[in-house]
C-alpha cells in the first residue's frame, strides 16, 4: 500500500490584514520547519500573497490561492488568472469549496473547468467536496459527495491525478463548531477512495491524498488523522491561530 504523506492546508478565507497575516505566516513557517514529515500549504487572501510568500519562502510551507478564473486573460473584472498566481509563487489552488458552491453559486460545470484548467497550468488542485445538513439527514451524503467527485474530475486523466488532492468538507461542519465523528469521516473518505479505484485504478486510489475539513482543531485532529483514509486536513478557523494551526500540523506529523 502506498504510504501517503499528510497534507495540512490553512484556508484563511477573507480574514487577516497585511500585518496580522505576515505574523501568522511566520508562525506557520516555524511550525512547518519543525514538523517536516507532512506538507503544509496556506491560502491567504489575494492582496497578501506576495507579502506572505516573502515570509514563508525559506521554509517548507508553500503558498496557495483560494480562487482563480479559468481563462488565460481577458475582460473578467475582479478575477485573477493562473499566470498571475504563478508570478506570486502560488503552487496550489482550491476548487469547489462549499462557500464557492453554495454562497457564490459556482456550478459543477464551472468547477470541472477550473480543475482542468489549473492542472493544465501546472498547479496542485485541491478539489473540495461536501454535503449540506439537509442532504446528510436525507441519507444522500455518498451520492452527493461522489457526484461532486465524478463531476469535478470529469476531464482529469490518470496521470494528472498525481497533482490532485481531495478535501472532504461536510458543509454542515464548516465554521459551525460541529465535526463529523472520526468514524463518520472515515466512512466517507473510504467511499471516495473506492470511487477513485473504480474511476481510475487501485494505484490512483491508494496514492491520492484525501483531507478532512470541517471544524478541525487541535482537540480532534489526532483522532481524525488516525483514520486510515484521512491524509490531513483543510483547516479554516483554527488556521487563523498560529498556535492552533501548529498543533494540528504536529498531530499530522
Amino acid at each position: 500500500m502506498t504510504q501517503r504523506r499528510s497534507i495540512i492546508g490553512g484556508n484563511w478565507k477573507m480574514n487577516t490584514d497585511l500585518e496580522t497575516g505576515m505574523a501568522l505566516a511566520s508562525q506557520v513557517a516555524d511550525a512547518a520547519s519543525i514538523n517536516m514529515a507532512c506538507d503544509v500549504v496556506i491560502y491567504p487572501p489575494f492582496p497578501s500573497l506576495q507579502a506572505i510568500d516573502s515570509v514563508i519562502s525559506n521554509s517548507p510551507a508553500t503558498l496557495g490561492a483560494q480562487n482563480f478564473w479559468p481563462e488565460a486573460k481577458g475582460a473578467f473584472t475582479g478575477e485573477v488568472s493562473c499566470e498571475m498566481l504563478k508570478d506570486l509563487c502560488v503552487t496550489s489552488v482550491l476548487v469547489g469549496h462549499s462557500e464557492r458552491r453554495h454562497v457564490l453559486h459556482e456550478s459543477d460545470a464551472l468547477i470541472a473547468k477550473k480543475v482542468e484548467f489549473a492542472l493544465n497550468c501546472g498547479f496542485q488542485v485541491v478539489l473540495c467536496l461536501g454535503e449540506t445538513l439537509d442532504q446528510r439527514e436525507a441519507g444522500k451524503t455518498h451520492s452527493i459527495v461522489l457526484g461532486q467527485l465524478n463531476s469535478g474530475l470529469e476531464s482529469v486523466n490518470h496521470d494528472s491525478m498525481q497533482n490532485v488532492v481531495i478535501a472532504y468538507e461536510p458543509v454542515w461542519a464548516i465554521g459551525t463548531g460541529k465535526t463529523a465523528s472520526a468514524e463518520d469521516a472515515q466512512t466517507v473518505h473510504r467511499a471516495i477512495r473506492e470511487a477513485l479505484a473504480s474511476r481510475y485504478d487501485d494505484s490512483v486510489a491508494s496514492s491520492t491524498r484525501i483531507q478532512y475539513g470541517g471544524s478541525v482543531k487541535p482537540e480532534n485532529a489526532k483522532e481524525l488523522f488516525a483514520c486510515s483514509d484521512i491524509d490531513g486536513a483543510l483547516v479554516g478557523g483554527a488556521a487563523l491561530s498560529g498556535e492552533s494551526f501548529a498543533a494540528i500540523i504536529e498531530a499530522a506529523c
